[in-house]
């Protein structure tokens, strides 16, 4: 596929070296640094939260969606209590 880039100052000088270096042309030493990110990127999976043990759950959880309503219904009569 045929495109235009436009480079930083940095990442161009990072290609002409991978160029001079492996003796490649332009097309090949783009297409090889944009590989090498990818993949140095997918290697290693980033893990944003720690998993904890929560316990077991003292409600029952069949009834999640009954007591979610319920919440939500007592807090819409607390708003209109305080005026809101």
């Amino acid at each position: 596929m045929r495109t235009t880039v436009s480079l930083d100052p940095d990442t161009d000088a990072i290609i002409r070296r991978l160029m001079r270096e492996r003796r490649l042309t332009f097309k090949q030493a783009l297409n090889a640094a944009i590989r090498a990110g990818m993949k140095a990127s997918s290697a290693e999976p980033v893990q944003y939260t720690v998993p904890k043990h929560m316990g077991v759950p003292r409600v029952p959880l069949d009834k999640a969606l009954q007591l979610a309503a319920q919440l939500e219904d007592e807090e819409i009569v607390r708003k209109l209590a305080l005026g809101k």
